[in-house]
C-alpha cells in the first residue's frame, strides 16, 4: 500500500504547482492552499533550461510550455558592444523535439502549470493557508485560517524564500541572507535578430552582468545583476533612470533595447537573496521544497529548474508502496547535493563579479553546471 494518499501543498508558486501535478499523477489526492486571494504573477520572465523541460516532460507539459514560450539552444557570452566572447550549447535532454533553453512569461508559465495541476484532479484553494499544524504517528491534522479542517498524510511546503513553513518547523534560525547584490528587469521588444539568450559584460558595468532573454516571437526582457551596497531602498518613480544609467557603457543592440526602458512602474527590481537548508528538509510528515529549502541567486538560471525536478522526484518515490521515512530520505539523498551545487555556484558568481579575481571562470562554471544538470535527477 502507497503511503501516501492524501497530500497538502502549501504554496501555489511554481514549485507548489509542479507538485500538485506530479502528486496527483502519482494517485494522489492533491490540495494546493495558496494565500494569496488572487494570483499575483508578475509580468517579465523566466529562462528555463533543458533540466527544466526534460521536468516539463516528466510532468505531461512539456509541449504546452514550448508552445507557450521562445524555444532556443544554448547561450552567449558578449562583451559590453555584442562581440561575441564565447558560446555554450545545451543538450537537448526532454528529447531532439524539444530545445536546450526556453524563454518564458511567467503568467505563461503559471498558466500552463495550472490549467495541468486542475486537469490532473488537484484541488487549487485561494485565500487559504495553514493557521495550525498538529503531527501524528500517522497524519498531519490541519486548521486552516478559514476555520476549516483537514487530514493528511503530508504536507508539502512549498510557500517559498521567506516560507513559514520552514520557521515552523526548524525555528527562526534558517533565514535567506542578502547576498550583497540586486536584479533589474524589464520587459522589451524583442530585436528579429537576436533569436538566443545573451551575458554581458566588461569593465563599464562594474561588480555586474547584463543580458537580454527572448520570451515570445515580440518581447524579452532585458536584465542587469549588480552589487547594491547597503541593500539600499530605490525610489520607485526612479528605477527606470537607474536602470537606462547602469546600463550607459552599453552599444548596439543592447543600447537600443536600454533605450526603451522608459516606465518606472514596470521595473521589475528584488534585492538578491539565498538560503541552502541543512539536511534533511523534513520533520515527521511535513517537507520542505523548491526556494521553500534551497533558494538561490538567478546567476544560473536554476531556481525554477530545481523546484520543478523536486516535485517530479517526490512524484516518483510517492508512487512506490515503501514506509514514508524512506522515501523521505531517499528523497534527500537524490535532491541534496545537486541544489547545494546549484546555490553554492551561484553564490561564487556572485562574489567573482562583487570581488573580481584573476582565477574567475564565470563561462567554466557555467559548462560545469550544464554538465551537472544533465545527468539524470
Amino acid at each position: 500500500m502507497a503511503a501516501v494518499k492524501t497530500a497538502l501543498i502549501v504554496g501555489g508558486g511554481i514549485g507548489g504547482l509542479s507538485a500538485a501535478i506530479a502528486l496527483s499523477q502519482a494517485g494522489i489526492r492533491a490540495e494546493v492552499a495558496e494565500i494569496q486571494r488572487e494570483w499575483t504573477i508578475y509580468q517579465v520572465g523566466i529562462v528555463v533550461q533543458a533540466n527544466f523541460i526534460r521536468a516539463m516532460a516528466a510532468l505531461g507539459v512539456a509541449d504546452q510550455a514550448v508552445a507557450a514560450g521562445f524555444p532556443y539552444d544554448g547561450l552567449v557570452f558578449e562583451d559590453l558592444h555584442g562581440n561575441v566572447l564565447q558560446r555554450l550549447r545545451g543538450a537537448r535532454l526532454a528529447g531532439p523535439a524539444y530545445p536546450s533553453h526556453l524563454g518564458m512569461t511567467r503568467p505563461a508559465l503559471h498558466e500552463v502549470l495550472f490549467n495541468a495541476a486542475c486537469a490532473a484532479g488537484a484541488t487549487i484553494r485561494l485565500g487559504t493557508t495553514y493557521r495550525h499544524l498538529r503531527q501524528q504517528a500517522d497524519c498531519v491534522q490541519v486548521e486552516f485560517n478559514d476555520g476549516s479542517e483537514g487530514t493528511y498524510d503530508l504536507v508539502v511546503g512549498a510557500d517559498g524564500i521567506h516560507s513559514q513553513l520552514r520557521s515552523h518547523l526548524f525555528g527562526a534560525q534558517y533565514q535567506p541572507r542578502f547576498t550583497g547584490q540586486g536584479t533589474w528587469r524589464y520587459s522589451v521588444r524583442r530585436p528579429p535578430e537576436v533569436n538566443y539568450s545573451f551575458f554581458c559584460m566588461g569593465e563599464g558595468l562594474p561588480f555586474g552582468k547584463c543580458g537580454f532573454i527572448p520570451l515570445t516571437r515580440e518581447t524579452g526582457y532585458v536584465w542587469l545583476v549588480q552589487s547594491e551596497p547597503g541593500n539600499p531602498r530605490h525610489a520607485a518613480d526612479a528605477l527606470a533612470d537607474i536602470f537606462r544609467d547602469r546600463l550607459k557603457a552599453c552599444t548596439g543592440i543592447m543600447a537600443a533595447m536600454r533605450d526603451q526602458i522608459t516606465d518606472s512602474s514596470r521595473v521589475v527590481y528584488r534585492p538578491l537573496e539565498a538560503l541552502l537548508l541543512p539536511q534533511p528538509w523534513y520533520r515527521g510528515r511535513i517537507l520542505l521544497i523548491g526556494d521553500a529549502a534551497h533558494a538561490t541567486t538567478p546567476h544560473l538560471g536554476q531556481g525554477s529548474a530545481q523546484a520543478v525536478e523536486d516535485a517530479v522526484v517526490l512524484g516518483e518515490l510517492l508512487a512506490r508502496e515503501a514506509p514514508l521515512p524512506q522515501l523521505l530520505e531517499e528523497f534527500m539523498q537524490r535532491r541534496f547535493e545537486r541544489c547545494r551545487f546549484i546555490v553554492e555556484s551561484s553564490l561564487q558568481l556572485g562574489e567573482w563579479e562583487q570581488t573580481p579575481v584573476s582565477t574567475a571562470d564565470p563561462v567554466g562554471l557555467t559548462a560545469r553546471m550544464l554538465e551537472t544538470v544533465a545527468a539524470p535527477i
